[in-house]
């Protein structure tokens, strides 16, 4: 079975590679700029996956309420820049409001529907609707954007395309960023370790004496964090609007599943494959988009079910 596995990947490289080939060839404007567009996006994609898997992997939680901390990050950071006039005060308003948030609902929440799985995913869809009404009420159906620094508002020349939106190589930088600093954290902190700890064996962590509730909300908050900063850097390329969170939640969703549940590694790669699909599937074939990205989660899952760096049940 491992043997026709590795006949199978082997197989989709060799086809991968003909078609960018034949793609580069054809148009290497077109496939260098998708292929940009892939991986910036997929900047946005790891910053809202990363907090969401934390989440789902610790606390066995799927959030569905984390497409709203993404929209409250972007309107509240929104907030903050317009009266302020200072961009960075509204990305950091954006990543600490939503992550209090966070903490206040794990504590005041969450902690007490502990292993009532079912419960706490309905509870997180309650959370989405009123969240999503609070802010229909308060900002009405009007799309927002935040204005970036000029300095980043420019483009850039890149190999093969003539300009290039800096802001959005400013996502991707802020997106690594943000990921090494995860891992540094979950692999050489003390914190960290317990976390990761939390995410292989619970009830372990637990026996060993360590306060799992402080682990639990320092996760949320995190989680909740990362969602409100992808809102509010967002908001600087896109304006955000109602609606918003539903689409972003299938593709953090979309993202966990293929990278695996709590591991920020498959996080990152399952964003990159999910964001350069989406982005040639936009290019190359409009209509079926969408269809293609699912063809790329159904493909993983076929070989691994747990996802590409996902640990097996």
């Amino acid at each position: 079975m491992r043997g026709w596995t590795l006949w199978w990947w082997i197989a989709a490289v060799v086809a991968m590679v003909a078609v960018s080939a034949w793609a580069i060839a054809n148009n290497p404007f077109k496939f260098v700029s998708s292929l940009l567009n892939g991986i910036t996006a997929a900047a946005l994609y790891f910053l809202l996956a990363s907090g969401f898997t934390l989440v789902f992997g610790l606390m066995r939680n799927v959030n569905l309420a984390h497409g709203s901390l993404y929209l409250l990050g972007g309107y509240l950071g929104w907030i903050v820049a317009d009266r302020t006039d200072v961009w960075l005060l509204g990305v950091a308003a954006g990543f600490l409001s939503t992550g209090i948030l966070g903490l206040l609902l794990q504590v005041t929440v969450f902690r007490w529907m502990q292993g009532e799985d079912m419960r706490q995913t309905m509870v997180t869809i309650g959370l989405s609707i009123v969240l999503a009404d609070i802010m229909l009420w308060v900002f009405g159906g009007l799309a927002y954007q935040l204005d970036p620094p000029r300095l980043i508002s420019t483009s850039v020349p890149v190999p093969v395309i003539n300009n290039y939106s800096t802001y959005k190589l400013v996502l991707l930088a802020v997106a690594v960023a943000v990921g090494v600093l995860l891992w540094f954290f979950l692999a050489r902190t003390r914190v960290g370790m317990m976390i990761r700890a939390g995410v292989d064996d619970r009830a372990m962590l637990q026996a060993s004496g360590t306060n799992v509730q402080i682990v639990f909300a320092l996760t949320f908050a995190i989680g909740a964090g990362l969602a409100g900063l992808a809102g509010v850097l967002n908001g600087g390329e896109e304006a955000f609007k109602p609606g918003e969170d539903t689409n972003v939640l299938l593709f953090a969703l979309l993202v966990v599943i293929v990278g695996g549940m709590g591991s920020i590694v498959g996080a990152a790669i399952g964003s990159v494959l999910i964001g350069v699909v989406q982005a040639f599937g936009l290019v190359y074939a409009p209509t079926y988009s969408i269809v293609f990205t699912f063809v790329a989660m159904a493909a993983v899952l076929a070989f691994r079910p747990q996802g590409i760096l996902g640990a097996k049940a």
